[in-house]
């Protein structure tokens, strides 16, 4: 049995070119390396997954590249990679300003990658201070990390910031698309949906969701697998509720509402749910505002079609009453009574 590599590592990129969502980073930093006009000390913050590492490790070779090395060894690159969380000390920060000081054999610069750097000491910080603000010509630091406000405003002054933002939904999905061209797999446009959300803007999350739901479907997913597999209501749970609400059938309502909390779901997550159809729905009046739904072709159509049974006054009561059992769910001693009340009303 040949190991298995997770996607996360195995299309992890290896240019620019192939980064995901983050199109004005990778192209500034691509010109400041052609134009000569790169800082020596680079902060690159944002939510998890996003690619601020894999985007340290791409313009530490690209910086080497340029001075005619091409041995594919990081060593040969000059790249030290340091993780703040384990080497926060003011003694780990000492030995690095003494190892900075010694010039490449190979290249023209020594890059040092600072990953979490958040996770330093306040006396790491102060100790790193002054190598920041006036390195050796041949240094270059990239500190990443997530938590931008635990670092101490004097080293945020002596570095050029670059937020790197969450990935959109459908970047996401296409990337997943394409992956899952690579390794033969057969996978709903609706399915790929459900993941994307899921990961909340996080590349990374999105490709350990996508491994774990072809451990279960394998060759091919489908969008009713991939609801089962992460426990997530699907549209049509929502298309059902609505169409029962709108032809005020509230017997088979509250039934449906029991096999949903039957499933495992909570009820406020339901509720939540139930709001956001109603915010979609509400979208879907107008031509204009279709755009603004992140979802795919056939659920469009499904909407479309549902919002011409529901008018406008019936969706904004709809969306207060579903916001009100939201804010009040936490607080209630009986939710269930709590979101029947809301369904029936």
């Amino acid at each position: 049995m040949s190991q298995f590599v997770v996607s996360a590592r195995k299309y992890r990129p290896q240019s620019f070119r192939d980064v995901v969502g983050q199109q004005a980073i990778t192209n500034t930093l691509l010109n400041a390396i052609e134009n000569n006009h790169l800082a020596q000390a680079l902060l690159f913050t944002g939510p998890r997954g996003v690619g601020k590492t894999t985007c340290a490790r791409i313009l530490a070779k690209k910086i080497n590249e340029q001075s005619g090395v091409t041995d594919d060894n990081d060593f040969a690159f000059n790249v030290f990679e340091l993780d703040a969380a384990s080497n926060n000390s003011v003694d780990d920060i000492r030995k690095l300003i003494e190892q900075v000081r010694i010039p490449p054999q190979v290249g023209n610069y020594k890059v040092y990658i600072i990953d979490e750097v958040h996770m330093l000491s306040t006396a790491a910080f102060n100790a790193f201070l002054k190598t920041l603000e006036e390195p050796p010509k041949h240094a270059i630091f990239i500190l990443a990390t997530t938590e931008k406000h635990k670092i101490i405003p004097t080293i945020l002054s002596r570095c050029q910031i670059f937020d790197f933002k969450r990935i959109t939904i459908s970047d996401i999905r296409e990337y997943l698309k394409y992956i899952a061209e690579q390794q033969g797999i057969e996978a709903e446009d609706e399915a790929l949906q459900i993941i994307a959300q899921k990961a909340d803007g996080a590349m990374r999350d999105a490709l350990s969701i996508f491994d774990r739901v072809v451990s279960f479907c394998g060759k091919t997913i489908t969008r009713q697998a991939v609801s089962e597999i992460l426990n997530v209501l699907d549209y049509d749970t929502y298309f059902k509720v609505t169409d029962l609400i709108v032809s005020n059938n509230i017997p088979q309502l509250l039934i449906e509402f029991n096999s949903i909390l039957a499933h495992g779901f909570d009820g406020q997550h339901f509720i939540a749910g139930l709001a956001g159809h109603f915010r979609d729905l509400m979208v879907c009046k107008n031509s204009q505002t279709v755009s603004l739904m992140e979802v795919g072709e056939e659920t469009q159509k499904k909407y479309i079609e549902q919002t011409t049974k529901c008018d406008f006054p019936f969706l904004v009561e709809a969306l207060r009453i579903a916001t009100q059992c939201d804010l009040e769910y936490k607080t209630s001693r009986t939710p269930r009574l709590l979101v029947e009340l809301a369904l029936m009303q």
